[in-house]
């Protein structure tokens, strides 16, 4: 469970992000090879941020990219470098395939993307876990008279759902 935390200094973080770029005008031009091409730049670019990429796929008009960062790392700065990083490499590398439908343009991805944090439990999940934290009140009633908790939590939970 611990081996996907990241630990820097006084923080311990597991922020993964999933995030979506979409070709210019949607258009289908990605091949196998480039796709296979993008997952190196993107895996290379995110070692680079101390980053680690958690999955990679995609199709001729766009792709998905899971990831996990720090929170010391600007989001917008990342992806900035994704896109631009990759990009240039894919010109370089791709250019007789990509003028076919960009003809000299130097672009690639929309200007948009799309970002999503995501985690390894759900949100109802998180919020019962939360819930069911032990509070002072219950601490403070175990001490006093250990039978008293059960009807204390069920008054709580009462009022606090109403």
């Amino acid at each position: 469970m611990y081996k996907d935390f990241i630990s820097r200094g006084r923080s311990v973080s597991d922020i993964k992000i999933h995030l979506v770029l979409t070709t210019k005008y949607r258009r289908k031009v990605f091949t196998a090879q480039m796709i296979n091409r993008l997952h190196e730049i993107f895996e290379s670019l995110l070692d680079k941020w101390d980053c680690k990429i958690v999955e990679f796929n995609g199709e001729e008009d766009h792709v998905h990219l899971l990831f996990q960062y720090h929170p010391e790392i600007q989001l917008s700065k990342l992806v900035n470098s994704l896109k631009s990083v990759s990009s240039r490499k894919l010109r370089q590398e791709f250019l007789p395939e990509l003028e076919k439908t960009y003809y000299k343009k130097k672009v690639v991805w929309n200007s948009s993307y799309f970002l999503a944090s995501c985690g390894g439990v759900t949100i109802s999940t998180l919020k019962k876990y939360i819930e069911n934290q032990d509070s002072p009140i219950v601490s403070l009633l175990l001490a006093i008279h250990p039978t008293l908790i059960a009807i204390v939590i069920q008054a709580w939970s009462f009022s606090q759902s109403s």
